[in-house]
């Protein structure tokens, strides 16, 4: 790190788990972040503060008037803009040394896999269940840990992912692919503001430590947040033995 880049991460470096080794293995890693809307905005802008080296930032969708409640990374600049290229352009203003890829594509397949297996970490802030699968399936084919939110109303979720831990679960263990499943979207059921900025938040954390290796990651439990009542609350999940996605040989 140079002398700017040192003054930059200081806070960071501060932190006796972190020191500038862990900040210099930020500074070489890559993020892929499926969706720039309420969860992407925030985690998008906090891996680009604090210093990720390369992030890949998908999403097909353009900037709308009602985004604006919630999704910080973008302004009345940015209506009718493609998310990816709105949010890119915040975080290049906070942090000009960070590679960011904007892709103003809906990920799937082939393309998807392939970018799932360049990055290190995944962070999964869609909004709908056939892209979490989609995204899981990828994660658990490459055994790339996957950082996973959901918001709607005021209740929140975040958990990790990470196959790389021989009895973690998959998404898919605790929502199965063919599970009857009643999508909750934003624009039916509405959702608090500042509520995705929390779970958001949470997984630009959760991330930065699988990246750094350090502290204790949500792997193996589901974390809920009611924003209504400010409860806390943290399930155990567990692999299961005949989930479709992850105990397929």
């Amino acid at each position: 790190m140079n002398d700017n880049q040192l003054l930059h991460y200081s806070r960071h470096i501060l932190l006796q788990e972190i020191g500038v080794e862990g900040q210099d293995r930020l500074l070489g890693a890559h993020a892929l972040i499926v969706g720039a809307g309420g969860l992407g905005s925030p985690a998008a802008l906090y891996l680009a503060a604090a210093g990720v080296g390369r992030i890949t930032l998908a999403d097909a969708d353009q900037v709308e008037l009602t985004n604006l409640q919630r999704q910080i990374a973008h302004d009345m600049a940015s209506l009718n803009e493609n998310k990816a290229a709105s949010a890119a352009r915040r975080m290049r203003a906070m942090n000009p040394d960070a590679m960011i890829e904007p892709l103003a594509e809906r990920l799937a397949g082939a393309r998807l896999a392939e970018l799932v297996g360049q990055a290190e970490v995944v962070l999964d802030c869609s909004d709908n269940f056939a892209t979490r699968h989609a995204i899981n399936r990828a994660c658990v084919q490459h055994k790339k840990p996957l950082v996973s939110g959901a918001a709607v109303r005021f209740d929140g979720q975040v958990s990790v992912f990470d196959l790389r831990q021989g009895e973690a679960p998959c998404y898919a263990c605790l929502f199965p692919e063919h599970a009857e499943e009643s999508e909750m979207r934003c624009a039916e059921f509405g959702v608090f503001a500042p509520l995705v900025g929390v779970v958001g938040a949470m997984q630009a954390a959760e991330a930065l430590k699988l990246l750094m290796g350090i502290g204790r990651s949500l792997s193996g439990r589901l974390l809920l947040y009611n924003a209504l009542d400010a409860e806390w609350r943290t399930i155990k999940l567990k692999k299961d033995g005949q989930c479709a996605v992850c105990m397929t040989k």
